[in-house]
């Protein structure tokens, strides 16, 4: 029989990583929630695994060398990924050839150090449950609406990944605004079709506007709040549609609160009221007073929830380590 294991997992600093299909960002994050260290690259996605990896492993070792007492390495990662081994299990064409990256075990391999994956935005719900809008709630619900829509569900402090690790996949809710409109999954007339940030100013130039070369979303909500009509309308068509979903979720799953991020978050009061428009015309009347509220724990969000998942991850396994030991 060998001695008990020591668990320094919890009141460690954490190597922690939010790679997506734009770009990477690392950072150390700190037992008191501090985040230090940051550093941000462009994923360079059409480059392929090997390239992403190289960069990542790199960016991990400048910052391990600023944070030598860190002991685990938390990866928030875009993709569906494997909740046991950390792997990709499938992805988009956001990042070529992503599905079937070992991403965890290569991390941990080159680093020496426990690496540990899951989603990008089961990592940022995460976040936002333990260190913001969700803290001291018993279940949260959180919405992402942003370059593309993702969700979490938060219950008891742990994020919900499904069976098969696709849970939260918000966007792909059909919608009838959407009807044939070509989503990003393959299939049409789904939610992220219609009202992610790319999906409304494209309604907003098929239904006739114009934009120039600004490929910016902000402009259709500027023109929304200035009192064009047509912008007006595109912009609350989909964000109506976004809180019909929510809705709908809601009358499912029963949070305690539901938290919404993500850079339509940030498109103004008459987004917000749209929003909650579709909530109300959906939601059952137990559960039409459930909150909706935007998300407080900033950029990071997606950090502090990769920290938070290894350092559970590696209780667990301690503890676990402890038993069969014994």
């Amino acid at each position: 029989m060998t001695g008990p294991h020591v668990d320094r997992t919890q009141d460690c600093s954490v190597l922690a990583v939010d790679l997506g299909g734009t770009k990477i960002t690392v950072g150390a994050v700190h037992p008191d929630g501090t985040v230090t260290g940051k550093r941000t690259i462009p994923t360079g996605a059409e480059r392929g695994p090997e390239a992403i990896l190289a960069d990542l492993v790199s960016l991990l070792g400048c910052l391990h060398a600023e944070v030598p007492d860190a002991v685990l390495i938390g990866i928030g990662s875009a993709g569906v990924v494997g909740p046991s081994d950390g792997s990709i299990l499938s992805a988009t064409d956001a990042i070529p050839g992503w599905a079937g990256t070992p991403l965890a075990t290569h991390v941990t391999d080159r680093m020496g150090l426990p690496a540990y994956a899951l989603n990008d935005v089961h990592a940022h719900a995460l976040g936002e449950a333990r260190r913001g809008a969700g803290d001291g709630r018993a279940s949260m619900l959180m919405v992402a609406v942003g370059t593309g829509v993702g969700g979490g569900f938060v219950q008891d402090g742990q994020v919900l990944v499904g069976h098969r690790a696709v849970a939260g996949h918000v966007g792909h809710i059909p919608v009838p605004e959407a009807a044939g409109l070509p989503c990003t999954c393959g299939r049409s007339g789904h939610l992220e079709a219609l009202a992610s940030g790319p999906a409304t100013r494209a309604a907003y130039l098929r239904a006739g506007g114009e934009l120039g070369d600004t490929e910016d979303t902000r402009e259709v909500v500027r023109r929304a709040e200035a009192g064009e009509q047509l912008a007006l309308e595109v912009l609350t068509t989909g964000a109506r549609a976004v809180g019909r979903s929510i809705g709908a979720l809601v009358n499912v799953l029963d949070p305690e609160i539901v938290v919404l991020s993500g850079g339509m978050a940030g498109a103004g009061e008459l987004w917000w009221q749209a929003v909650h428009e579709g909530v109300a015309l959906e939601a059952m009347d137990r559960v039409a007073g459930t909150a909706v509220v935007p998300a407080t724990a900033g950029a990071d969000a997606a950090l502090l929830g990769a920290a938070d998942f290894s350092r559970d991850r590696a209780r667990t396994e301690s503890i676990h380590a402890d038993h069969t030991d014994a």
